[in-house]
C-alpha cells in the first residue's frame, strides 16, 4: 500500500521534478506572467464550472480563498464536465473543472475561438458503484457484468439483478448515474463499454451526483455510479461494491488508488484555465495561485485522493510558468495509474502540437 510520503511517491516526484526542469527549460512552451492589468468591475467576477465530480474541491478552494480575506465574487456553478468545457471554449468561464482531459473536438472549439489555456491536474478519484445498505446479495462485481448491466444492448432487456450474476435474487435493479454532459458518464462507458458515447439510456440520469445519491438512498434495489468524494460524503446511506478483476476484487479507498490497483476505474482530476484571464485579471491569478498552492489540503478537505504532496509545487511551476495546451493528444485515457497520469500530465514531447 502506498501512501504520499512512501519511496514510491518519493521517487515519482523526483522523476516528475526532471521532467519539469525540462519543460520550464523550453522556451517555445513557456511564457512569462507579464503584470496583471486591473481588472473592471464588469470583469472582476470569477467565472468557475464544469464537473460536479471537481465541484467539491473548488467549493473547498472557494470558501478557503474568501475566508483568508480575498474579497473576489467568484461564481461557482456545476453542469458536468462536457458543458463546462464547452462554456470554457466558448470563452464563457475563466476556469473549467473536468474530470477528464479536454478531448478533440473541443481543443477545435477552444482553438477557433482562440482560447488558449493552461491544464492542471490537480487530484485522483475513483469512479465508485454504490448499492443500498440493504442489499445483502452484491458486494462485488466484474467489469464483464457491468458491460452486461450499461453497455447500450442492455436497454430494455436486463433489468434484474439475476440476469447479471445467476447468484444474486429475481428482483428488480433500478440504475442511477450520470448524464451525458458527464465526464463521468465518458469515462465510465470508455473503461467498461468500450466507447464514451456506448450506454443505456434507461435509467435516472443527472450532472447533479447528488441525485445519484438520493436515487441509490431510497432504493432498496438500485444500484449507480459516482466520484468518490461523493460515496466517501454519503457512506451512512450507501454501500460501495468492489470491483473484480483478473486480479482480484479491489474495492475503491484512497490506498488502492494510490497503489495503483483500482483498475480501470481510476482518473486524474483537472482544472483549465483560461490564459488569458490568467495574465489579465489580478483576481484570477490570485485565486489560481491559491488554489494550486493549497491543492493538498483542499483535495483532502474535499474527500478526493490527493497527488503526492511535492507534486502540487510542479503544478504551481506550471501555472506560474504559463504551460499552455493539453498534454493527453485529445484522447480519452483509460486506466492510468497516478505515476503514468502525471508522468503524461508534464510531458514536454505532447505540448507544442497543442499550443
Amino acid at each position: 500500500m502506498a501512501s504520499c510520503s512512501s519511496p514510491w511517491f518519493a521517487a515519482l516526484s523526483i522523476r516528475l521534478a526532471a521532467v519539469m526542469v525540462t519543460i520550464l527549460s523550453a522556451p517555445a512552451v513557456v511564457h512569462a506572467v507579464p503584470p496583471a492589468k486591473e481588472a473592471g468591475a464588469k470583469e472582476a467576477r470569477i467565472r468557475i464550472g464544469g464537473s460536479s465530480t471537481v465541484f467539491p474541491l473548488m467549493s473547498a478552494a472557494v470558501k478557503a480563498f474568501q475566508a483568508a480575506g480575498n474579497r473576489a465574487e467568484i461564481d461557482l456553478q456545476e453542469s458536468g464536465t462536457s458543458d463546462g468545457f464547452r462554456r470554457f471554449c466558448a470563452g464563457q468561464l475563466d476556469i473549467a473543472n473536468a474530470s477528464r482531459p479536454i478531448n478533440s473536438k473541443e481543443l477545435k472549439a477552444c482553438a477557433s475561438n482562440r482560447i488558449s489555456f493552461i491544464e492542471l491536474p490537480m487530484a485522483f478519484d475513483a469512479v465508485t458503484l454504490v448499492v443500498h445498505p440493504s442489499n445483502t446479495w452484491a458486494r462485488q462485481i466484474s467489469t464483464n457484468e457491468l458491460a452486461r448491466l450499461w453497455g447500450r444492448q442492455a436497454q430494455g432487456k436486463i433489468d434484474r439483478w439475476n440476469e447479471v450474476n445467476r447468484d444474486w435474487p429475481d428482483q428488480p435493479i433500478k440504475l442511477c448515474g450520470p448524464g451525458k454532459d458527464s465526464g463521468t458518464y465518458d469515462y465510465f462507458n470508455k473503461a467498461i463499454n468500450g466507447s464514451a458515447d456506448n450506454s443505456r439510456q434507461d435509467y435516472v440520469s443527472s450532472e447533479d451526483d447528488n441525485v445519484i445519491v438520493k436515487c441509490v438512498a431510497q432504493n432498496p434495489g438500485a444500484l449507480g455510479y459516482f466520484g468518490f468524494s461523493y460515496y466517501k460524503a454519503n457512506q451512512q446511506k450507501l454501500r460501495a461494491l468492489a470491483v473484480s478483476t483478473s486480479s482480484g476484487a479491489v474495492s475503491p479507498s484512497v490506498a488502492s488508488v494510490q497503489a495503483g490497483r483500482y483498475q480501470p476505474l481510476s482518473r486524474p482530476l483537472f482544472i483549465y484555465i483560461n490564459d488569458k484571464a490568467l495574465s489579465t485579471r489580478p483576481e484570477v491569478q490570485k485565486f489560481s495561485t491559491f488554489t494550486v498552492l493549497n491543492g493538498l489540503g483542499l483535495v483532502q478537505k474535499a474527500g478526493d485522493i490527493p497527488l503526492p504532496a511535492s507534486t502540487y509545487r510542479l503544478v504551481e511551476s506550471k501555472l506560474y510558468k504559463r504551460i499552455t495546451g493539453s498534454s493527453f493528444s485529445g484522447d480519452l485515457p483509460v486506466g492510468l495509474s497516478i505515476g503514468e497520469a502525471l508522468r503524461r500530465s508534464f510531458d514536454v514531447d505532447r505540448l507544442p502540437q497543442f499550443r
